[in-house]
């Protein structure tokens, strides 16, 4: 699978978003725009799928819904998303919001918590060798900080769940967020990560194209 950096963004309003993916977009091929509750999780951000309707953008655009009952919403943001990816902890759906997707002809994820192993998640796994069906996932994205704000370490130990993804198969894109930089992003690429979203680090830094080419030499 191709390793690729992902720029997360987490932005109280649109006019930030526009801003943030206009900084990376001549560096990057996809960026995730960060969406929370104030339920699901204690921070709440910009929310507005409609937004994004006529806004144009040569990056492919990651939704990561940090929100309770994702499935209540869900139909405006493949409207204008790429790829979803919604909570197992936050809905009990998860079979018919990955049909939805794949119906939408879009790429759907699930995300775990640290806490969550992915045993609770097995059965949308593709079966190995048989490639993705219309009821199995695109993509894992495993959460090295708890959800809901930036700024946070990585927690070494969830990279466990993607050798336990391996061990079963899974040939869908493993994805890691949260506390990624250049010490630790060879060792989430050694467990077979391959999307790397990384938001801090990059937006605080005093030149964004330099800190993503630096990420990605030290892979």
């Amino acid at each position: 699978m191709k390793i690729e950096i992902i720029p997360t963004i987490l932005v109280q309003t649109f006019e930030e978003a526009k801003e943030r993916i206009k900084a990376v977009e001549d560096y990057v091929d996809w960026v995730q725009l960060d969406v929370m509750d104030g339920i699901f999780v204690e921070n709440k951000t910009w929310n507005e799928p409609l937004d994004l309707r006529d806004f144009k953008t040569r990056v492919k655009l990651e939704v990561h819904l940090m929100i309770q009952k994702p499935e209540k919403v869900i139909d405006d943001w493949l409207e204008v998303a790429d790829r979803i990816i919604v909570h197992c902890e936050a809905s009990e759906n998860i079979k018919e919001i990955i049909e939805k997707a794949h119906k939408n002809k879009k790429e759907i994820g699930i995300a775990l918590n640290p806490e969550t192993h992915p045993t609770v998640i097995e059965q949308f796994l593709p079966r190995h060798g048989k490639g993705r069906g219309k009821k199995d996932l695109d993509l894992v994205l495993l959460m090295s900080v708890q959800p809901g704000k930036g700024g946070q370490e990585f927690k070494d130990w969830i990279l466990e769940k993607a050798d336990y993804l391996k061990q079963k198969g899974f040939e869908g894109n493993i994805e890691v967020d949260g506390g990624i930089n250049e010490k630790n992003i060879k060792e989430a690429t050694e467990h077979g990560i391959n999307l790397i979203c990384v938001g801090t680090h990059i937006y605080q830094s005093n030149d964004i194209g330099e800190i993503i080419e630096k990420l990605k030499q030290s892979i």
